[in-house]
């Protein structure tokens, strides 16, 4: 049967071609993907939701352009959501790599508030709601650091400021007036958080992390020592739909967009091992 024989030998070019179209085309006309928001995001949203007034939260950026697609909207939709709840943030790097991707996510989201903001109450204003540390070699040190006194350890910020200036970290001096640390990363930094800060000093800790490390950091989760879990584009996607259906914050949703793509092209591959192992077992029972 000819039929039987195409399924069992379609040309790979067709494959490519197919692969191509799914992916390319959601990402030329984006829509963002609605999607169910599952326990591990939403335990991480409301971790920094209860964030009291006189505490802060920490972000630390510890993506690079290789895993940027994944862990960037979610550092976009914490921001979003700190900043919407009027929550202090500081924001460092473990690396030096980071840093002018840090650096870009903290610039547009202040942006996108303060272009709609009426008053200085209203806007996001520097050292007042948020500072960048910056980096600061190696990463033991700061994590450590900081549990004693922060201007210690970051004694200039980002921007070469001296830290003890400041009117946001006049009020934060250590891990205790820290509610929360999210560690974005595609690598081991949400362990030492874990390991050197939360063990020594019971600092709350949550992670986004890349949906190939997922494994290593659920145990984690099912243990209490993560507040809560974003993992991979999915991950993302979760909270940015929280931070538009709970808090109404409007902002572009790059892993919403960006999801299509990966579910099609997902769906397509799922098809053709189908299509192939029909194809193999009608001919094999033929024989």
């Amino acid at each position: 049967m000819k039929f039987v024989d195409y399924l069992t030998k379609i040309d790979r070019r067709i494959i490519y071609v197919i692969l191509l179209a799914v992916v390319v085309l959601p990402l030329l006309f984006p829509s963002a993907l609605s999607v169910r928001v599952m326990p591990p995001v939403e335990k991480l949203f409301h971790a920094i939701d209860a964030i009291p007034e006189e505490k802060a939260l920490i972000i630390d950026f510890d993506y690079d352009p290789q895993t940027l697609p994944e862990l960037e909207p979610m550092g976009f939709a914490i921001l979003r959501h700190a900043f919407s709840r009027r929550i202090k943030v500081l924001a460092l790097s473990l690396y030096v790599q980071p840093l002018g991707l840090a650096q870009n996510a903290l610039i547009q989201v202040t942006e996108e508030f303060n272009s709609t903001a009426q008053t200085n109450r209203d806007s996001v204003i520097y050292g007042r709601d948020y500072v960048f540390l910056g980096w600061q070699p190696p990463p033991l040190i700061p994590i450590l650091g900081m549990g004693e006194s922060i201007i210690n350890v970051y004694r200039i910020d980002y921007y070469g400021n001296r830290t003890d200036t400041l009117p946001l970290l006049k009020e934060i001096k250590n891990y205790s007036d820290i509610a929360l640390l999210v560690s974005i990363s595609s690598g081991d930094p949400p362990k030492w958080w874990v390991e050197y800060a939360q063990n020594r000093f019971g600092l709350q800790v949550g992670a986004g992390v890349t949906a190939v490390s997922a494994s290593e950091f659920y145990p984690f989760l099912q243990t209490g020592q993560f507040s809560g879990l974003a993992i991979g584009m999915k991950g993302a996607a979760e909270y940015e739909e929280l931070v538009d259906n709970q808090l109404h914050v409007a902002g572009r949703r790059k892993a919403s967009e960006a999801l299509p793509s990966l579910t099609y092209a997902h769906l397509v591959m799922i098809a053709f091992i189908i299509i192939g192992n029909i194809g193999f077992f009608i001919k094999r029972r033929q024989k």
